[in-house]
């Protein structure tokens, strides 16, 4: 019998992470690693944790994750997107609480783009008068 999954996917800045909810006991793995070994901080840890906290389904599912480009707050972000989408595609009656944390929102923003004669996107060469 094939097993139930839901797949979510979540982007922030340069990654993406493509997050699969299995019924279980609340075990998160991301690229084959555990959530405390991938992650060395603590409030990376939370930040992934949030929507299955909000909803109370910490116990109820396991998470598996594959992450890949940027660094790793991008990646945490990433993957609380991720977990949000796939807990709405496990059940729907949970919307309202992740629309009304904020979670189901993609943070729009990105690195500026350099522009030609300047050293990076806004830092002018150093200027003098001579």
């Amino acid at each position: 019998m094939a097993q139930v999954q839901f797949y979510g996917t979540g982007r922030r800045k340069n990654a993406i992470a493509r997050v699969y909810l299995v019924p279980g006991e609340g075990n998160i793995s991301i690229n084959n690693k555990q959530l405390e070994e991938y992650f060395g901080r603590k409030t990376l840890e939370m930040v992934v944790r949030q929507p299955l906290e909000i909803t109370g389904t910490t116990g109820r599912f396991d998470v598996k994750a594959r992450v890949k480009g940027g660094g790793v707050s991008g990646q945490a972000g990433a993957l609380k997107l991720g977990i949000a989408r796939a807990l709405i595609q496990a059940d729907p009656n949970l919307r309202p609480a992740l629309k009304r944390a904020g979670f189901l929102t993609r943070d729009p923003r990105m690195k500026e783009r350099r522009k030609y004669g300047l050293k990076k996107a806004r830092r002018a060469p150093q200027f003098s008068k001579r």
